[in-house]
């Protein structure tokens, strides 16, 4: 069973996979950061944006900049 932090984070998650998909955009690593449910203290789950290359980089700095615009 899913707790309520887990599940908003798998939304927040698929929410972000599908805006930067809009651009053209995939993070392979994107999801949730595991340790963080491993602390014992109540924290809000971190969301692990992963690793990318030179390419998808330049696609995300552009995409924020023309959503900034």
């Amino acid at each position: 069973m899913h707790s309520p932090a887990e599940a908003e984070a798998e939304a927040c998650v698929e929410e972000l996979r599908a805006s930067l998909a809009a651009h053209g955009i995939t993070l392979p690593s994107l999801g949730i950061d595991l340790p963080t449910f491993a602390s014992r203290c109540p924290t809000r789950p971190l969301i692990a944006l992963g690793n990318c290359n030179l390419l998808t980089a330049q696609a995300l700095a552009a995409a924020l900049r023309e959503g900034a615009a």
